[in-house]
This record gives structure tokens, C-alpha cells and sequence, in this order.
């Protein structure tokens, strides 16, 4: 994989503000207040965000902006609390944030809309918090389509527990494992193998024509101007935010990936190429 595309293990504070959209001033808040963790710290002595701090740092976000009490967001994260104890604070409001479901909500109408006919209980926190990633990235338009993955994983028990499999399978390729090592060849190629069964999925179950549906619907609501060109495209509907482009987000959005993990990555990506150049 090319350096430049690589994302980063930990990220600063500047780069994960940028990301999110917000201020460093608004992360230090947001440590003061107790909402964010004080994340490990790197050589130089200054806060290094890992995945999982920038996960809660885009829901806390989320939940700001959504107008929910500090004291609220803060037991959202929290543990339960012990029985009998009461903080005084929005008990609804606690326990819909902990939830995949009450999550979802803070997701833009498009994408939510998306996934409303799912029981509830069949979509996963890690779900949510991918299309949360995405949304940021690829706009309310880009996670709906990205949501038919998780709809077709959500609701194929057999599909979901064999991506499950190939998902521990790529956390097993940790540093411990050389790039050259064969259990990255194989993993890339079962990766792969899930991949396709899961267009398949998406195609036969209807999902695909969704998609073209989605398009439509967002470009009645959406229509960009000849004045607003790209920039048009490139704010979030409804808030006027700038959106990071997908070159800025992979030096942003830090993940915890091993070199043998990439490489696996690259081999995905290598197989995928090969199968549409021989069909």
C-alpha cells in the first residue's frame, strides 16, 4: 500500500479536530468536562488519538449538536449505574444513547431512513459506528448506500457469522505476523470470497435498486448549482459543514493496522481488480 494512502495508528489533537470538524480547544473542553478521556500520550509529551478515541469523539459531537445535556452524554459512556442510584439526569435519554438504535438516530435523516425497517437488535454498535466514519467522509448520501452492507449482514445470520470469522481472521494478522507470511495471502482471498457473496446479497435482495433509488431521492432534495459546484457537494446537507475528502480522512481517521494487515488489504484490493478486468 502506498505511504500516502496508510492510515495512521494514533493521530494529534489538530488532526483529530480537523476530522471531526470541530476545534482543539473544543477537544480540551471536552477533557476538562470528563466527556473524552485523556487518551495515551507519545513521545513528545502531547495527546495521541487511537480509533476508539475518535469514535466517542464523533459521537459526543453528534450528541452535542443534537442539544443533549453534557451530564447526559457523559452517563451515556458510563457504566450502568449501580441499582438504586438515580443522577437526576434524562434516564430516557441515558439508555437510548446506549443503544445501537438511539445511536442510529443521531445519524442524518437519510441514512436513518435507510435503516428503519430493521428489527431492532440486528444492528450492531460497530455498525453504527462505521456509517458514522462514513457519513463524516462520504456525506449522508454515501453512508445510506454503505448502509445495504449492513442491512444484508444484519439480516443473513449465516453471511454475518462468516464475516465475523474473516473479521477476527485480519485482527489475527497483528505485528507479530510478517508481511510475507501465508496466512495473509489466504485471509485477503477469503476476504475477497465474503465480498462477493455479499454483492450477490445486496444485488438479489433488492438493496442494488435501493441504491439507484437513493440517488434520485438525493438529487430531488440536493440539487447542486452551477454556483455551488463542488463545494456544494462537499458540505454536509442540513448543517453547512465541511466535509473531509477521502485522501484527507486516510491521513485523519487513525486505525490500528499492522503492516501485515495492510498488505492483506492490498491483496483484497489486487483480487477485486483482477476479477472485474476478467469479467
Amino acid at each position: 500500500m502506498h505511504p500516502s494512502l496508510t492510515p495512521p495508528r494514533q493521530v494529534g489533537i489538530d488532526d483529530a479536530a480537523s476530522f471531526v470538524g470541530i476545534t482543539p480547544h473544543a477537544i480540551s473542553d471536552y477533557h476538562k468536562t470528563g466527556l473524552l478521556p485523556e487518551p495515551a500520550r507519545g513521545s513528545d509529551d502531547r495527546r495521541r488519538y487511537g480509533h476508539e478515541d475518535m469514535i466517542r469523539l464523533l459521537w459526543i459531537h453528534k450528541m452535542v449538536d443534537a442539544g443533549i445535556a453534557p451530564d447526559d452524554i457523559h452517563d451515556a459512556f458510563a457504566d450502568a449505574a449501580p441499582a438504586g442510584s438515580s443522577s437526576g439526569h434524562d434516564d430516557a435519554v441515558v439508555q437510548c444513547m446506549r443503544t445501537p438504535e438511539g445511536k442510529m438516530g443521531l445519524l442524518s435523516d437519510f441514512v436513518t431512513d435507510r435503516l428503519k425497517g430493521l428489527p431492532e437488535g440486528l444492528l450492531r454498535q460497530a455498525d453504527v459506528d462505521n456509517l458514522l466514519v462514513m457519513e463524516r467522509i462520504f456525506g449522508p448520501l454515501g453512508a445510506a448506500v454503505n448502509a445495504g452492507r449492513y442491512i444484508a449482514l444484519a439480516t443473513h445470520p449465516g453471511l454475518r457469522e462468516e464475516s465475523d470469522r474473516v473479521d477476527a481472521a485480519e485482527e489475527a494478522l497483528d505485528d507479530t505476523v510478517a508481511v510475507d507470511d501465508p496466512r495473509v495471502a489466504q485471509v485477503a482471498a477469503k476476504r475477497h470470497a465474503l465480498e462477493l457473496v455479499l454483492d450477490a446479497v445486496v444485488e438479489d435482495s433488492g438493496l442494488a435498486q435501493s441504491d439507484e433509488a437513493l440517488f434520485d431521492s438525493w438529487g430531488a432534495l440536493h440539487p447542486v448549482t452551477a454556483a455551488e459546484g463542488e463545494d456544494g457537494a462537499g458540505q454536509d446537507a442540513g448543517r453547512g459543514e465541511k466535509r473531509v475528502s477521502l485522501i484527507e480522512a486516510i491521513g485523519m481517521m487513525p486505525y490500528d493496522y499492522s503492516p501485515a494487515r495492510l498488505r492483506c488489504m492490498e491483496l483484497v484490493q489486487e483480487l477485486a481488480a483482477h476479477e472485474s478486468t476478467a469479467s
